[in-house]
């Protein structure tokens, strides 16, 4: 695949935002998606209940990106895009204006990652609603927000539940994965490395075509606090903010060392002492805030990193977590900062070269874009960028591929892992059922 980026069509274009109307501008996000368009999603419910996000449909323009260069060929090809385009937006809010949703690949080789800048989106922050669409002329952008207002004005479709869900073993099978585990524990007690993430992959296939508002609905009532998210077939929720940049403001959430939850409250308290307490987990966790300081003190001043990490909780599992912030130094738009982030340790290991090498060797896969920044960046380079994880790629109209990994330290046990990698697949397998 050719590394040069792709864009359909070349700009210039005209971008109009305008103030959602009071009768929309309380409807949920994800329930404006239309059915049978391409969709995109970044959307997260506050601990106060409060929506917040951007979701978006059509393709006005879209680039493709490959190899160890393809954050700095998406900044400069949507730096390019904006150049030429004629943009009215009133109100000058994270999001507002030209939005370009992206997802990058784990691994630079072979790496396919997409770009894509909607033809509408809908934003919702701080209270705060719009409607920003993408035209060829002022006069097609006036006709455009007028049309899509009145579209949103009437319901649309109900997403579908799959019918016919069935599961297969995926790259490796759960004995094969087991054994790369043991492989990967081995070379980490011999002193090769210190961590390593091992993923492993589970196949799915539907009888009929995956309604991708479906997934989407289901993951965000499932788990509001993770960011939900959808680019270019690749859905899912995922707890980890690899970076957002507000302003000056920059931000990093922090998670390794899981565990599982249970029903039963007792145990789950008692599930969740265990973690807190447990040295391997530590270790592990150490390991990823300590690459995020690092990534981030190249940009950063006055870095606030929490000492201890807290218990997150989510439905099916709960992480210890450290939230990580510092004042922007160098004006690095948010594509720079998630390009000196990638990879985390919570996601590759350390030392990072040898984690990759190790993973490349033994994971028997390809990631594609699991585990890479995915998110949304605007004209003033401000966005928010999480990590893949939690999700699944959608191959075909019925065929999905789901993905979970698991941090490997000192004393990491192939049994124990392969028992969390389920617990992560969860939230897919949940968003797959009925109600």
């Amino acid at each position: 695949m050719s590394t040069a980026p792709v864009a359909v069509p070349a700009p210039p274009a005209t971008v109009r935002t305008i103030e959602m109307p009071e009768s929309l501008a309380d409807r949920p996000l994800l329930s404006l998606l239309p059915r049978g368009i391409p969709t995109m999603s970044w959307v997260t419910t506050g601990a106060d209940g409060v929506e917040t996000g951007l979701v978006g449909w059509g393709e006005a323009a879209r680039a493709e990106f490959a190899g160890a260069e393809r954050f700095s060929r998406a900044q400069r090809w949507w730096a390019g895009w904006l150049a030429d385009a004629d943009v009215e937006d009133p109100l000058h809010l994270p999001g507002s204006g030209p939005v370009a949703f992206a997802s990058f690949a784990f691994d630079p080789q072979p790496g396919e990652s997409v770009a894509v800048v909607p033809r509408v989106v809908v934003g919702r922050r701080a209270g705060r609603s719009w409607l920003t669409v993408v035209a060829g002329s002022p006069r097609e952008a006036r006709h455009a927000l007028e049309e899509t207002v009145a579209a949103l004005h009437h319901p649309v479709a109900v997403p579908e539940a799959p019918r016919g869900v069935a599961y297969s073993e995926g790259s490796l099978s759960v004995v094969e994965w087991q054994a790369a585990v043991t492989e990967a524990v081995r070379r980490i007690d011999t002193g090769g490395l210190d961590k390593v993430v091992l993923a492993r992959d589970v196949v799915v296939t539907t009888d009929a075509p995956v309604d991708t508002r479906y997934l989407l609905t289901h993951l965000a009532s499932r788990y509001p606090s993770c960011w939900t998210f959808s680019v270019d077939g690749l859905v899912g929720a995922t707890p980890e903010m690899l970076v957002r940049r507000i302003g000056t403001t920059v931000t990093s959430r922090v998670l390794a060392g899981t565990m599982r939850r249970s029903s039963d409250t007792t145990r789950d308290n008692s599930l969740a002492s265990a973690l807190l307490d447990s040295a391997k987990d530590h270790a592990e966790h150490e390991y990823a805030v300590r690459s995020v300081a690092l990534a981030l003190a190249a940009h950063c001043t006055d870095l606030d990193v929490p000492e201890t990490p807290r218990l997150l909780r989510l439905a099916n599992v709960q992480h210890l977590a450290t939230d990580v912030s510092g004042v922007l130094a160098d004006g690095a738009p948010v594509l720079a900062l998630a390009a000196s982030l990638h990879p985390t340790a919570a996601v590759c290991g350390t030392p990072t070269e040898r984690a990759f090498a190790v993973i490349r060797e033994l994971e028997g896969m390809d990631r594609g874009r699991y585990a890479g920044p995915v998110g949304w960046v605007d004209a003033r380079g401000d966005g928010e960028f999480g990590i893949a994880l939690r999700c699944a790629s959608i191959e075909a109209d019925d065929r999905l591929r789901l993905y979970a990994g698991c941090g490997l330290v000192a004393g990491s046990e192939a049994k124990l892992e392969l028992a969390e990698s389920q617990a992560k697949l969860v939230a897919m397998r949940d968003a797959l059922e009925p109600d």
